[in-house]
């Protein structure tokens, strides 16, 4: 974390698009702040405190700075590094906890999810405002770090995994790993079944691979570095025996994909342990977000152009996960065009603002802000769908819409395309 904050020359590029600091407007939560911070605690001018974890909480981790520094600078590894050794010094709250370690136990998640489905009623108005059959539901009353009103996914009887068998014939030459995230696997799950169509509509054969883990970016966003050690040596070890006969593996989440294809090496530099990260590089090559792989490896644009086209206008939101990340933001936009009108919005590589665990429960203020300038953006080109390839976004984004009783509907590409098809 030193040579970064050696490195940095405080040129200032990085501010004026920083998340935090078009909330704050200060000198201290923004990049060049941050690595002032970072510096000055490694030097042991600065003690760790509450304050300084709330500063660091602050960061949306939406890599705008990583994406406009001149040096190419690895600030979201500093901070979240930082947040490493926060939670060694104060713990992890229990709310935190809790979270972290139901997502690290699939168990868990499916009795909580079984349990959600049938006592949801209870707490939320569960009301029919998402694409297709994704329900959403609005919470009746304010409850621990969940304010009265607001919207989220609902819960599943089952979830996607859970529903699908291990392995789909859909008679082709190509065999994909199908990766879904937790979110797609128990919220989202209308993103699964339209990725399946799409596969059956390609011919291409899929594995779901059932016994894929959490990719850890909750984790690694927390600073829970122990878990993301296991949950990516699980992964890895298990994507290297599947891809002995895999094609490819694709996932529909920019926040997954990103932490699989990228975050797993890097987080493995980090912790010196190189055996790991040229492994985790080395399964990276045969991972895709999925319409990367879709649009360059497939004739999904040839068989669209042959379906008629859509009476409905999409705009699209740049994840910060896909573009900054993985320098993807064509293609989804390409293969979308092709049946409907599309429209660009101001401004779609900003963050939606989910920003993570902390942000979302703790911070709900900031997230709720950078949102709905993010609604503004959406409401402006009057589309009738906002889409996003991530589901993080796809929370945010819908609750914000919800919050400013907009008319537009957040649909993910995927299911966009399979209702073409």
């Amino acid at each position: 974390m030193n040579n970064i904050s050696d490195i940095c020359v405080k040129c200032g590029k990085c501010i004026p698009g920083c998340t935090i600091y078009d909330i704050n407007r200060d000198e201290v939560t923004n990049p060049r702040g941050f690595l002032d911070l970072i510096a000055a605690y490694k030097e042991g001018k600065l003690q760790l405190n509450k304050e300084l974890e709330n500063v660091f909480e602050s960061c949306f981790l939406c890599n705008h700075c990583v994406e406009i520094c001149p040096s190419e600078l690895s600030i979201d590894n500093a901070i979240e590094k930082m947040r490493f050794d926060i939670v060694k010094e104060f713990g992890m709250p229990w709310y935190k906890k809790i979270i972290l370690s139901c997502l690290k136990n699939r168990k868990w998640l499916d009795i909580l999810a079984k349990l959600g489905y049938i006592f949801q009623s209870c707490a939320f108005h569960i009301q029919n405002k998402e694409f297709e059959k994704n329900l959403g539901m609005r919470a009746k009353f304010s409850m621990p770090f969940i304010k009265k009103g607001r919207f989220l996914s609902s819960f599943h009887k089952k979830s996607f995994l859970n529903l699908n068998p291990d392995f789909i014939d859909n008679g082709g030459k190509k065999t994909i790993g199908l990766y879904v995230g937790c979110l797609t696997n128990y919220c989202y799950t209308q993103t699964g079944f339209s990725t399946l169509k799409i596969l059956k509509e390609l011919n291409i054969n899929v594995d779901l691979m059932k016994k894929q883990a959490c990719c850890g970016v909750a984790h690694f966003f927390s600073g829970d570095f122990k878990s993301v050690e296991i949950l990516a040596k699980k992964n890895i070890e298990y994507f290297e025996k599947k891809l002995e006969k895999l094609n490819a593996i694709i996932i529909p989440e920019a926040t997954c994909s990103a932490m699989l294809k990228i975050d797993y090496e890097r987080f493995f530099i980090m912790q010196n342990e190189r055996d790991w990260a040229n492994r985790a590089k080395k399964i990276s090559s045969k991972i895709y977000i999925a319409s990367q792989y879709l649009y360059q490896f497939t004739s999904l644009k040839e068989l669209l152009k042959n379906k008629k086209q859509k009476k409905y206008s999409i705009t699209y939101h740049d994840p910060c996960h896909a573009r900054k990340m993985q320098g993807i933001f064509k293609e989804p936009r390409e293969l979308l065009k092709t049946n409907y009108t599309y429209i660009e919005m101001q401004d779609s590589n900003t963050c939606c603002g989910f920003g993570g665990v902390s942000m979302q429960m703790k911070h709900y203020d900031k997230a709720l802000s950078v949102g709905e300038k993010k609604v503004k953006m959406i409401d402006q080109t009057m589309a009738h769908f906002v889409s996003a390839e991530c589901s993080a976004c796809r929370m945010q984004i819908s609750n914000n819409l919800e919050q400013k009783s907009s008319k537009v509907v957040f649909a993910h590409p995927l299911e966009l395309i399979a209702e073409v098809l």
